[in-house]
């Protein structure tokens, strides 16, 4: 897919704070591809559809953000069966035909569950906070990871139902918490595997001292760092992955698919650093 003046930019809104233009970059520069750009568009989902369909042929690929995942699916001419099972694309790449959409979340999700360790876990059991869009990539590293059950955190089973129908669809048992510290949370936190929270810093907060027990803490969030829940963990001595991994190994995924080479990984690494 190399080729001369090629583009390619992250939607989302907000999405200024985005560090994946640092990543994409420091990549396009290390595979020798100079002259290709990687931008920030401020985009809704409602505005995605539009928006890609009226982007010009050097543009070769879009990651994607909040609150656009589900639409860049539908959006899609071709999609990949992951992407299809989570119900949730964070990547557009441009192919013979249209647009392909698939999930590199999943890869960024499997990435942070191996640095934590958790194929050396005695448990197979999980606690999931949030069941927004982050959660269903969540649940299929899960799922790869060995893990058979989870337990889903959030303000009520109807909020939940689309991720408890991906959890089914990938064969885990599921049960739902309610959002509130005294849910049993401290006892689930202290038996499982892994707790990973998908909600923003602030709305885990409240639930810190619950889930301070768990031996493992993959928080997707990333800034910033470390979060409330992130050092309550820490500091009852449990294990800690922030979000940067998955940021840099979802985009891995993205690279490759938008270039067609070898993402550089030591080059992405050292952008974040």
């Amino acid at each position: 897919m190399a080729g001369p003046g090629r583009a390619a930019a992250i939607l989302g809104s907000p999405v200024a704070h985005s560090k994946s233009p640092a990543l994409h970059l420091a990549a396009y520069r290390a595979l020798g591809l100079t002259d290709w750009t990687y931008e920030r568009i401020e985009c809704t989902a409602e505005q995605l559809p539009n928006l890609v369909s009226g982007m010009d042929e050097k543009y070769i690929g879009f990651s994607v953000t909040m609150p656009g995942k589900r639409a860049a699916l539908e959006f899609a001419d071709h999609c990949t069966d992951r992407a299809v099972a989570v119900g949730s694309a964070n990547t557009l790449v441009r192919v013979p035909g249209g647009w392909r959409a698939d999930c590199t979340d999943i890869d960024g999700a499997a990435a942070a569950l191996a640095e934590l360790g958790i194929a050396e876990a005695a448990s197979t059991h999980a606690v999931v906070v949030g069941a927004g869009g982050t959660a269903a990539p969540v649940l299929a590293a899960l799922a790869g990871a060995g893990i058979g059950d989870v337990s889903i955190v959030a303000r009520s089973r109807a909020r939940a139902a689309e991720v408890l129908a991906v959890a089914d669809a990938l064969g885990l048992s599921t049960d739902v918490l309610a959002f509130d510290p005294t849910s049993g949370l401290a006892d689930r936190a202290a038996t499982a595997a892994v707790v990973v929270n998908t909600v923003p810093a602030a709305a885990a907060e409240p639930l810190s001292a619950a889930l301070a027990r768990a031996p493992r803490l993959f928080d997707v969030i990333y800034s910033p760092w470390p979060t409330p829940l992130a050092a309550a963990v820490s500091g009852a001595g449990g294990i800690v992955v922030g979000g940067l991994v998955m940021l840099l190994n979802q985009a891995l995924g993205q690279v490759e698919q938008f270039t067609g080479m070898t993402a550089p990984l030591s080059a992405m690494a050292a952008a974040l650093d």
